[in-house]
């Protein structure tokens, strides 16, 4: 069943316009990455990429634009990303308003891309009709995931009964629109898995932070596994155990921008840029040329989205 199958012709609130608005490890004589340094390291691997001529690039599975740490240099940001090697963004929502704000900016962008869906933390909020909600805001084209959606039982900001529903609520739309969902999961492992395994949709399991173990019963759903910033620290040794378990034809980059920063710029305001240095360290653990990692990653998102 597709998306026109189940919602009919599109409306007034579909179709366009939307919502408009609303690297192996350096020399040791090397020069430190950081400021344009990083751009200059960008542009050694990728070449000047563009979106008419590079067929692969930089592809940030799950990122943040809408949110308001970038309010003041949002346009700047996203119009050099392309220069700096990034070719795709998904731009994943937290609620209804985030999807919405989501769908305008990958109106502004050919190379953004959206979701739509209810974060657990904003679980406790959704309205009595929010999966209505959500499968409209499918109806667009540049909408290519459900999501991001899961548990939370660090925070608890929304009751767990109330995160467990709406998880499940959208499992089910997902697997109705055939689009992949986007999950997060913290300190919520045992009940993630029981859903996914009942539900079995396609989709990504985003800034993993689970074991390796728990990285092949992932695996064994058919889910991809998202790696963010973290792989880069130091004491991240879990995190690099996980990433090592997950076959090249699994695995995804992300930023979570404008969280997870990557070493070296851990603690500042992240941006799809600094995914280099996330695909350096995966290139490491997986032993071998950043290049190959960016173009494996890049195809694996292009095939989950669908794009």
């Amino acid at each position: 069943m597709n998306r026109a199958d189940l919602f009919g012709n599109p409306s007034a609130t579909s179709g366009r316009p939307f919502f408009r608005s609303a690297l192996p490890p350096e020399p040791a004589n090397a020069q430190s990455i950081s400021g344009t340094c990083h751009l200059h390291r960008a542009k050694k691997i990728l070449g000047q990429p563009s979106t008419a001529g590079c067929q692969t690039g930089l592809f940030d599975s799950h990122a943040h634009y809408e949110d308001k740490r970038f309010n003041k240099d949002r346009d700047d940001i996203l119009s050099s990303l392309n220069d700096k090697g990034v070719r795709f963004v998904v731009n994943a929502a937290s609620d209804l308003e985030t999807a919405k704000a989501g769908v305008a900016i990958s109106e502004r962008y050919d190379f953004i891309y959206a979701s739509a869906g209810i974060h657990p933390h904003e679980a406790k909020d959704a309205p009595d009709d929010f999966i209505d909600k959500i499968a409209a805001l499918t109806q667009h084209e540049k909408v290519v995931a459900i999501g991001e959606m899961g548990l939370d039982y660090h925070y608890d900001f929304s009751p767990r009964d109330i995160q467990k529903r709406v998880f499940e609520e959208q499992l089910k739309l997902a697997l109705a629109l055939d689009l992949p969902v986007i999950v997060h999961d913290r300190e919520a492992h045992a009940d993630t898995l029981e859903l996914l395994t009942r539900y079995k949709p396609r989709g990504i399991m985003h800034c993993y932070s689970g074991s390796a173990e728990m990285a092949g019963q992932i695996l064994k759903l058919g889910l991809y596994i998202g790696f963010t910033g973290v792989v880069t620290f130091k004491n991240a040794r879990k995190t690099a155990e996980a990433a090592a378990a997950v076959p090249l034809d699994r695995l995804l980059i992300e930023t979570d921008c404008p969280y997870m920063a990557p070493e070296p710029f851990r603690g500042k305001r992240c941006d799809s840029s600094m995914l280099t240095e996330t695909a350096a360290a995966l290139a490491r653990i997986k032993g071998i040329d950043i290049r190959e990692l960016i173009d494996i990653t890049f195809k694996n998102a292009c095939d989950v989205y669908r794009i």
